[in-house]
């Protein structure tokens, strides 16, 4: 099972995004997104997590366990959606919150997301609404042994240029035709070979 969290904007403040569930080369869109802004140097409490693709596991200790385990129950709550091997954080987990003050780094899901460019804060609303949405598909395949992960994607960043230019792994069509009629002659020569016709 695959995940995405497309980072859209980052603000002074905060990190907005989308979350996406990954099926069959189809994305599926599950939430809005709010994390801390980015940092070249973290600042413990108030830098998001580098971009890349991290395993997700389920978090069975901690305050925040403890915390949603009585507010939601063992029916609904198996653990925290705990983000694995994430170099130069821990313990970063996905769960409920409003605005970047609500996370030290983690993933807060929403169904309203505000303008991060406007809000410096950021802002994430129907936080709950939106995490007993999301949380019992991912909770269920790491339940299950699926091999879960996540991509962090930092759509928000610098403009990578973006080239019409043939590549080595494109081969152009004029390329093929010749190659073609090539081959072509080629075969007539042996064809002719074999009949024992001379052919120049």
């Amino acid at each position: 099972m695959k995940y995405e969290v497309l980072r859209i904007s980052s603000g002074k403040d905060s990190t907005s995004g989308m979350l996406f569930e990954v099926d069959n080369n189809t994305r599926t869109f599950l939430a809005y997104t709010l994390e801390d802004e980015q940092r070249d140097v973290k600042v413990w409490g108030e830098t998001r997590i580098p971009a890349g693709t991290y395993k997700l596991k389920l978090r069975k200790e901690g305050g925040f366990h403890t915390r949603y385990l009585a507010k939601y129950g063992d029916t609904f709550h198996k653990g925290m959606i705990w983000v694995q091997d994430v170099p130069g954080f821990e313990w970063i987990l996905w769960h409920t919150g409003n605005t970047d003050e609500h996370t030290a780094g983690c993933l807060i899901l929403g169904n309203t997301q505000t303008n991060n460019r406007i809000a410096k804060d950021g802002f994430i609303g129907s936080s709950v609404d939106a995490y007993k949405f999301v949380y019992p598909r991912v909770a269920a395949a790491i339940d299950a042994g699926l091999d879960v992960e996540v991509t962090y994607i930092d759509y928000d960043g610098d403009v990578k240029e973006i080239s019409n230019k043939s590549t080595d792994d494109v081969i152009l069509t004029s390329t093929v035709i010749d190659k073609l009629s090539e081959i072509s002659g080629e075969i007539q020569v042996m064809s002719a070979k074999l009949d024992g016709r001379k052919i120049d």
